[in-house]
């Protein structure tokens, strides 16, 4: 595929960061509300809180809400289901949109679709950074999501750490050991500049924006693990993952090595 310039590669970045952000929020207050609303919680599924038309807000999505009341399900005594609806959110508005964003760049990738890759690898971005978020930067939280699923199924914050904890750590691992390389050769091949560009874009997208979630409202501890995601994270992913030149030795005569990288040349699309 003919390689877009640069100018014209990052103005697609930017305008896909922001699809992909919005989808990503939005499929996650939408799984709140459909679950409360299958449960007979909800009236109208489609009934967020939308919030006021402010730059923040459109850009953002900052005064979206999931519009569900969690009230009514405890005082009928189902803290269970309570518990259902809150990790929704990121279950299913976050995790199977993550397995879709991925089958979406797989089945683009070996169509030779860059904008289509490109649109499901920031995607997957979007959703991992979800999935950083909420565990662990608010499972110990006060209130919100977490606490509600805590609450419902009187369980410890170090409990739901342990459970999704576990898979959200191996795909935000598989997301920039395997998933960001691999956009790198599909996408950037030869360029490391820009390669660099993206991987540390992705690491403040995932470390620091999604990082610092639990800075303001949610306790001191998930104030100290946001401090910790974008002080200590950010830098080490970022310094561990930086793009290093590399490609197969060709002899180039008696004693001779040189290394050559590999460029990758695709159709349109």
């Amino acid at each position: 595929m003919k390689q877009r310039s640069g100018a014209r590669f990052w103005l697609l970045v930017v305008v896909l960061c922001w699809l992909t952000h919005a989808l990503g929020y939005l499929t996650h207050e939408y799984a709140h509300s459909f679950s409360a609303w299958a449960f007979g919680y909800k009236a109208n599924p489609l009934a967020l809180d939308y919030g006021h038309l402010t730059p923040g807000n459109l850009i953002f999505l900052a005064e979206v809400d999931e519009n569900v009341a969690y009230d009514p399900i405890f005082a009928a005594g189902r803290g269970r289901l309570a518990s259902l609806v809150a990790v929704s959110g990121v279950l299913v508005g976050n995790g199977v949109f993550y397995f879709a964003a991925r089958g979406l760049y797989s089945f683009a990738r070996r169509r030779r679709r860059q904008t289509a890759a490109l649109f499901g690898f920031l995607y997957c971005l979007m959703n991992v950074g979800n999935f950083l978020c909420y565990v662990p930067i608010r499972a110990f939280a006060t209130h919100a999501d977490m606490a509600t699923v805590e609450k419902g199924l009187n369980v410890s914050p170090w409990w739901v750490t342990a459970v999704l904890g576990i898979p959200f750590a191996v795909a935000i691992w598989h997301f920039f050991a395997r998933l960001l390389p691999d956009t790198w050769s599909f996408l950037l091949p030869g360029r490391r500049l820009q390669r660099a560009a993206l991987l540390t874009m992705s690491s403040f997208a995932v470390f620091v924006f999604y990082g610092s979630a639990g800075l303001r409202g949610y306790g001191d501890v998930s104030r100290w693990l946001s401090i910790v995601s974008a002080c200590l994270m950010f830098p080490a992913v970022t310094i561990l993952c930086w793009p290093r030149k590399t490609g197969r030795q060709v002899r180039q005569g008696p004693g001779t090595m040189k290394g050559v990288e590999t460029h990758e040349h695709f159709r349109a699309g």
